[in-house]
């Protein structure tokens, strides 16, 4: 799922070449962000977009070569004075005028041009890991290098045209792959090497050829030295594609300021966006003097202040977060807790008058994606995180716009995964106390993943494991949501610890965290009476969460409801579709009570008979708690409730775990049956982690 859609695009068509635009947000200032090399598209700067067009109107265009534009034939059609004049058309046709220029690589002397030779139109220039046409190269990479002929193809000898034309796809994998030098940059080089796969062998090799044609105006050292605009230049020491040093040959005759990412690669706008955005909002507000972002607000010592972020995924994640911050509230009653939340757990903080932070309304949909990846009762968890990158970039930036303009004391996130990644990737962005709270520790690689998702999760968890090992103080608190049993008997990967070893010297155990007791609901009897159920009734609760995902396990089940009630006289069957389920689209049988939203579903899951759930650990611990009887399916392809949940369901002894891909109606039947007519054992949940979870978040205020 894309963060944020353009609210107008459309063609430019010059000179019989049509170049695709989109125009982003409507701010009183324009950026334009010019295409790197035609290898990527526009996409290059998904992690830019969102953000900076809530407050700017921003412009990106594919360039002649990718994406929606078009490939001409001619090489001369590839040469640096059409680039040139594409970026003005472009502007003009969107009615750009003076606008800050954004380029990456290539886009970097687009940028250069533009402020050299039209310095009307630039009101600054940023760069990332900049081309230039001064400053040394790497001797690849040169012209005469590429159109040589080389009898072995390996290493950098991929770099010439007989190699493109005989095997394109090996050359743009491995060219990204140098591009994105920096570990732990396997989804970059993924989207990357996905959008290279846009264009040709064909179409590159012009436009290197078109690189010998002289263009009609000056790129020597005399066309930087005559810009004038403000300028910043992001560049990776480590660039493998343009080197340092001619980052510094730019800087050092324009006077631009350079920040040099250490270890970095030739793309620090997607391998570094957090720290990236953060750099240009700030360069922006000193040079232009205008407010990308607002400052930072100095804290109210009287009144202490709390930001509390609770993941969508699942409403569960909500129940416990409230029960925390009321138990928080008993130990700092001074305090006041804001919400940085989104669809449904807002409609659930809603109900219980919670603040929601303002800034919540800019969020983009976690739930949404989540549901945009899930099939049949099908979600690849991990997978589905992974190409959240957009999404979860787009959220981190505005929550730390809240943290930068809030002034608060501490920030508390349940599995807010941006804000622990970026955070530790770059501390100095740390605002505030961090408290990490979490019921798993660790991807776990599917079966059908084979050896390349096994080898993904290695790398994410070794990521994980190292920002924590370099930097053990971003998080001044991290709390997992249950005892060490509970932590799966796993590793992490190949040469990374176990996670039983590892996790107890990082975590501190709350132990489980129930939103409300079942202890506090009095007797069961007294619950259902005032829950509306009649003497003698069985009732059957069917829910599957807060996302969409679970319309295809519900329908199964209502399939199941005429031979269930044959052999349950008196069976009543509530359905809980949900806030993003229609329960007009369930069609449900006559008898069968569906509800989009019910706020205290956990009081209905304490007072029923029987519940047939997803494997979400909240719902299932709660009705464990409850000892209520329920069967479980597990998302296929997803491993935390494949693994995690269900070993900690098996240490509970609660629940009957159910395929749902051999699941039939007339089983899931027999099973409600048999799940009725046995008495539930289950271990007893302890009713003290909500305050527990306080105290120890107390302590960091």
């Amino acid at each position: 799922m894309r963060a944020k859609l353009p609210g107008e695009e459309g063609f430019v068509d010059r000179d019989g070449v049509k170049l695709h635009y989109e125009i982003y947000g409507d701010g009183p200032e324009t950026i334009v962000f010019l295409p790197p090399w035609s290898i990527v598209h526009s996409r290059v700067y998904k992690a830019q977009l969102p953000y900076f067009s809530e407050r700017f109107r921003c412009i990106a265009y594919d360039g002649r070569g990718n994406g929606k534009s078009d490939r001409p034939a001619a090489v001369a059609a590839y040469a640096l004075d059409n680039y040139l004049a594409d970026a003005l058309a472009v502007m003009d046709a969107a009615e750009a005028g003076e606008a800050i220029l954004v380029g990456l690589s290539f886009g970097g002397m687009l940028a250069c041009a533009l402020a050299a030779h039209h310095p009307e139109r630039a009101k600054a220039a940023i760069l990332g890991g900049t081309s230039a046409s001064i400053g040394p190269g790497h001797p690849y990479a040169t012209p005469q290098h590429f159109l040589a002929k080389h009898e072995r193809f390996e290493g950098w000898n991929k770099y010439n045209r007989e190699y493109w034309l005989r095997n394109y796809p090996d050359f743009a994998d491995y060219f990204v792959r140098n591009i994105f030098s920096d570990p732990h940059s396997t989804k970059q080089i993924e989207d990357a090497i996905g959008w290279a796969s846009e264009t040709t062998g064909s179409v590159l090799i012009k436009t290197v050829e078109a690189r010998s044609l002289p263009p009609a105006f000056d790129v020597s050292e005399a066309m930087y030295r005559n810009i004038r605009c403000p300028m910043l230049m992001i560049h990776g020491e480590s660039d493998q594609i343009q080197p340092l040093a001619r980052a510094q040959a730019v800087a050092e005759v324009t006077g631009a300021e350079l920040v040099a990412i250490p270890g970095g690669g030739h793309n620090p706008f997607g391998r570094y966006p957090a720290k990236c955005n953060t750099l240009i909002a700030d360069f922006l507000d000193r040079k232009l003097g205008i407010p990308a972002r607002k400052g930072a607000v100095r804290r109210n010592t009287k009144t202490r202040k709390a930001l509390y972020l609770s993941s969508p995924i699942g409403l569960g994640h909500g129940r416990r977060d409230i029960a925390i911050a009321r138990e928080l509230r008993k130990l700092h009653p001074e305090l006041r807790i804001d919400w940085l939340a989104q669809d449904p757990v807002t409609r659930l903080l809603e109900a219980h008058r919670e603040p929601i932070h303002p800034l919540s309304s800019r969020l983009a949909s976690e739930t949404q994606h989540i549901e945009l990846e899930s099939g049949e009762h099908e979600l690849n968890a991990f997978q589905a995180i992974r190409r959240m990158d957009e999404v979860l970039i787009a959220n981190f930036m505005i929550f730390q716009d809240a943290v930068d303009e809030g002034g608060y004391d501490l920030v508390i996130a349940d599995e807010a995964w941006d804000i622990d990644h970026y955070w530790h990737e770059h501390p100095e962005l740390k605002r505030a106390k961090l408290a990490w709270l979490t019921d798993f520790v660790g991807y776990v690689p599917m079966p059908s993943g084979g050896d390349h998702e096994a080898f993904l999760t290695t790398d994410y968890n070794a990521e994980m494991i190292g920002h924590i090992e370099r930097h053990p103080g971003v998080r001044d608190r991290a709390i997992f949501v249950g005892d060490p049993e509970d932590i799966a008997p796993l590793s992490f990967g190949r040469d990374l610890p176990a996670m039983r070893d590892w996790v107890p010297r990082h975590f501190d155990f709350a132990g489980y965290v129930i939103g409300a007791h079942p202890q506090s609901f009095g007797s069961r009897a007294e619950l259902r009476e005032r829950l509306g159920y009649n003497r003698g009734e069985r009732v059957c609760v069917v829910t599957v969460g807060g996302s969409g995902i679970g319309g295809h396990m519900i329908r199964r089940i209502l399939q199941s409801h005429a031979m269930a009630s044959a052999r349950l006289p008196g069976l009543r069957m509530i359905v809980v579709a949900g806030p993003r389920i229609d329960p007009a689209s369930l069609m449900a049988p006559a008898g069968v009570e569906v509800h989009a939203f019910v706020p205290n579903l956990d009081r209905h899951l304490a007072a029923c008979d029987l519940a047939l759930v997803q494997g979400g650990l909240t719902t299932c611990m709660e009705l464990t708690a409850a000892g209520t009887p329920f069967l479980y399916f597990p998302l296929r392809n997803h491993f935390e409730q494949n693994f995690h949940v269900a070993h900690r369901l098996d240490r509970y002894s609660a629940g009957q775990r159910m395929d749902y891909a051999t699941a039939t109606p007339d089983m899931i039947a027999e099973a409600m049956v048999a799940a009725l007519h046995a008495p539930p054992r289950f271990r007893p949940v302890e009713a003290e982690g909500a305050q527990r979870a306080a105290r120890m978040l107390a302590d960091l205020l």
